[in-house]
């Protein structure tokens, strides 16, 4: 039997069509980019279970078509970025009176292009065009975004049913910061938490009380010292929940384990929190509405170190630029990725409509000296708050960090030390320097700076894939 003798209308010969017998486990890129191109141009057809060129049905039984349709998802979860709008059937016919199927994926045009296929941590996009898929043109590129309908991933529609009897989370979580008021439905669907068809929107999903997925994961860990790599990990906890949950899985973690201490005043006494709850509050809003949810296999990190707390949320700056170490807080403007999941917590009374919040960090450690300053970095794909602990006395500060004496550095510079230093133990990426020192990923502090070290021999220059990493030459110092 043949495809197109259980599908009426087929359209064999169209640039939207194309058939695998089965699915290449040793050549996942192979197809994964026909979807990838599809998606990236105008949508199509994809048939799994027939035999390519001659459309003979090959087909599945039962299972191993559950099986097969199973591995076809996992693999485009885990290698398409943002997962293309797809609808997945079996299609059932008979031979010889048994049973088979074959597996029809109907991939839509994405609203969000470019649709990339990540593998083995090298980044690809591809176009179907004239019935075969390649990689895209730079000038197709280009095009595609410019063209991109929508651009934020929490106000394209799922295919999840809206049912208010399944957020009471959000119900109650509204109630708890807005003095036992009732959320109104009509007020969320005014949100745009619901399309005109009754589906919900993405980020409305991640609001429901059954939501479980690695979307709004989160990972907390206590370290007994100031960094991860030669401290010991005295807890480290994960969560997956909704949105609401997750928040407030966060705030207890951190309030359960921060240090307290307590300031003698000639009148009474002060309770001191290292971590002063409405600063840690507005950090956790923060991490949670700017989080970058097309990242998969990512969750915000909560790192709570011997001298500071340290959230990090996927995605850098929205549509912004790298900051390295930053304590103007109030300075820092950042525009919103997830205007939906934004609203829904501006409406809970849990954030500004105007802002990121950072100007009430600010004010909770209006008092404190400079060494328990809050400060923020971004790169291109993770953001980071820093709240130092108010009771540890020397403020954030990193004790494995050596002190070096060296003779001057021909033509260096007032960061030579401080680079040094922190490139004694291990190499460092040009990126992890810039943020150690607060300065921009520039051409100045790649030329300027570590050039100049490396030309005379202070930094030694070595590159593992695309990173470039420097380690300071020990025969050029002296630790004290």
């Amino acid at each position: 039997m043949y495809l197109e003798e259980i599908i009426e209308d087929l359209q064999l010969e169209n640039d939207r069509f194309e058939a695998k017998s089965i699915l290449n486990r040793d050549d996942v890129v192979g197809w994964l980019k026909s979807i990838a191109g599809f998606a990236n141009a105008l949508g199509g057809e994809f048939y799994i279970g027939v035999e390519d060129k001659t459309n003979k049905l090959i087909g599945f039984d039962r299972k191993s078509a559950d099986n097969e349709r199973n591995y076809f998802n996992n693999q485009v979860n885990e290698h398409l970025t943002p997962r293309p709008a797809m609808k997945i059937s079996f299609i059932r016919y008979e031979i010889k009176g048994n049973e088979r199927f074959i597996i029809k994926v109907r991939v839509d045009e994405s609203p969000v292009k470019p649709v990339i296929l990540k593998y083995k941590n090298i980044p690809s996009i591809y176009m179907r065009r004239d019935g075969f898929t390649n990689g895209a043109t730079y000038e197709e590129i280009i095009e595609m975004s410019v063209k991109s309908k929508k651009t934020q991933y929490d106000v394209l529609d799922s295919d999840v049913k809206y049912d208010w009897d399944k957020l009471t989370d959000l119900c109650e979580f509204y109630e708890k910061h807005n003095d036992g008021a009732s959320l109104k439905e009509k007020a969320l669907k005014s949100l745009g938490f619901v399309n005109e068809n009754g589906y919900l929107l993405n980020g409305a999903v991640l609001f429901l009380d059954e939501y479980m997925g690695k979307k709004t994961e989160v990972q907390c860990s206590v370290f007994s010292g100031f960094n991860k790599g030669s401290e010991r990990i005295v807890t480290i906890n994960k969560f997956c929940g909704n949105i609401t949950s997750s928040i407030e899985y966060i705030m207890a973690f951190v309030k359960q384990r921060m240090n307290h201490s307590m300031v003698k005043m000639p009148d009474e006494r002060i309770n001191i929190d290292a971590y002063p709850a409405r600063a840690l509050f507005e950090g956790v809003i923060n991490a949670v509405a700017h989080r970058d949810y097309y990242l998969d296999g990512t969750q915000i990190q909560v790192d709570l170190f011997k001298d500071r707390l340290e959230i990090s949320s996927p995605g850098g700056f929205y549509r912004g630029e790298k900051l390295g170490k930053t304590y103007d807080l109030s300075g820092v403007i950042s525009k919103r990725r997830n205007e939906l999941i934004s609203g829904v917590l501006v409406a809970c009374n849990v954030m500004e409509a105007a802002g990121t919040g950072f100007d009430k960090i600010t004010e909770e450690y209006a008092t404190a000296d400079e060494a328990h300053k809050p400060y923020i970095y971004s790169s291109s794909d993770h953001f980071t708050l820093v709240l130092p602990d108010l009771t540890y006395e020397k403020g954030v500060e990193d004790e494995t960090l050596p002190v070096l004496t060296f003779a001057p550095v021909p033509g260096g510079t007032n960061l030579d030390g401080k680079v040094l230093s922190f490139c004694y133990l291990k190499a460092r990426k040009v990126a992890e320097i810039a943020a150690h020192l607060g300065i921009s990923d520039s051409t100045y502090l790649r030329k300027q700076i570590l050039g100049n070290m490396e030309n005379n021999d202070y930094l030694v220059k070595s590159k593992v894939s695309r990173a470039t990493y420097y380690k300071t030459n020990p025969e050029m110092v002296t630790v004290e």
